[in-house]
């Protein structure tokens, strides 16, 4: 098993910051991929960005320029820095993480962290 902690979330008002981090613990032999999705009210949970196990990223248009993702192999965990967020950037932001070996399918999920940007 995997234990997914996210941490980070908050208010913050329009153009402001926020760095989100999820911290991986268990039985991890490697962790492949890493990503970030979000989920706001109505809608359902799309991705973010991602980043695999070497290091190359990949994020959604919306957030380019904006959102920076990383991680630390060594600790298991990764970030996501937001910058300039938006109302739009509201949502409840999971972590996912696919790890080698038996496990889910669509990987392991965090609980969630509520972001909500203010206008």
């Amino acid at each position: 098993q995997v234990q997914l902690v996210e941490s980070g979330g908050g208010l913050v008002q329009v153009g402001g910051s926020l760095r989100l981090s999820c911290a991986a613990s268990g039985n991890i032999l490697r962790i492949n991929n890493m990503a970030w999705y979000r989920q706001a009210p109505g809608k359902t949970r799309d991705l973010v960005a991602y980043i695999t196990s070497d290091g190359r990223t990949n994020y959604v248009d919306v957030v380019k320029g904006r959102f920076t993702i990383s991680r630390d192999n060594a600790k298991n965990t990764m970030y996501m820095q937001m910058n300039r967020l938006k109302p739009e950037d509201t949502a409840v932001y999971f972590c996912n993480v696919d790890v080698l070996g038996p496990g889910p399918k669509d990987g392991y999920w965090g609980q969630g962290t509520q972001v909500t940007v203010s206008s």
